[in-house]
């Protein structure tokens, strides 16, 4: 039978590193991106990599709720179904609450929340995850506590988490053996990470270097994470001994966050 999956996020570190994954897994994949000159770089690269797999780019705004519906309508229409579907689109930005505007808050909701429930409900409604799929959204450490300066994300991250539990719920007792979890990075080594340190520096009234400094400070093994090792613990929930593992959030932030 095919394994196939379905990653939105696809361009980014982490969602490069998850289709890198998969690929080695013997995944076919679909890529989604609102990115297109860094989706198929991304996928130029896993081909490369792997001339055995199929790979397919689908140019996406996940935000954007009756394209999400068209495009999985489009897959549905195709005969396809997915073993695994990852939301990895996300975005960061924050900064003091009382200056935050409603343009940069609404786009972090919506594409950090929203754009994964829209891929998630279509994706149910039109049945196009198979009996024992794995549902896997990318998560955050700041879905599961406070980070200064980082209102916006951390409320969609929360969101997100639990989105994750409710619907693991939901799915659990139905028969269909799909499993929903979440995956929470920490402070992982990506472009949004440069562009994360970049935001504390202004806000701290520092360079750059001291602005990494500090974060890693934070961090008790000392270091950002790598996006490969997120991609491990994603490629361990598809995996064959993972299917008693759902409703959950789990970590992968060097001890940043022990809950």
């Amino acid at each position: 039978m095919t394994k196939r999956a379905l990653i939105t996020g696809a361009s980014g570190g982490i969602g490069t590193s998850i289709a890198q994954k998969f690929a080695k897994d013997g995944f076919e994949l679909f890529l989604v991106s609102q990115n297109t000159a860094r989706l198929e770089h991304a996928a130029h690269g896993i081909e490369n990599s792997h001339p055995e797999t199929r790979v397919e780019t689908i140019a996406l705004d996940v935000s954007d709720a009756a394209a999400v519906s068209a495009a999985l309508s489009g897959l549905k229409d195709r005969g396809l179904s997915f073993s695994v579907v990852v939301n990895g689109a996300g975005i960061s930005g924050g900064g003091i609450t009382g200056e935050v505007t409603t343009e940069l808050w609404d786009r972090i909701i919506d594409v950090n929340l929203n754009g994964a429930f829209y891929v998630i409900r279509d994706v149910l409604r039109l049945d196009l995850i198979e009996a024992g799929g794995r549902i896997i959204n990318i998560a955050s450490t700041g879905g599961k506590q406070g980070v200064i300066h980082g209102a916006p994300y951390c409320a969609s991250k929360h969101g997100l988490i639990g989105l994750t539990k409710a619907l693991g719920l939901e799915l659990a007792r139905n028969g269909s053996g799909i499993t929903v979890n979440a995956v929470c990075p920490g402070f992982v080594e990506t472009e949004m990470a440069g562009r994360v340190r970049e935001h504390y520096a202004a806000i701290w009234n520092t360079d750059i270097a001291e602005a990494k400094r500090r974060i890693e400070e934070r961090v008790p093994i000392g270091r950002y994470i790598a996006s490969e090792e997120v991609a491990a613990m994603v490629g361990y929930l598809t995996g064959p001994h993972s299917s008693g593992v759902t409703a959950q959030a789990l970590n992968v932030c060097g001890g940043l966050g022990n809950y």
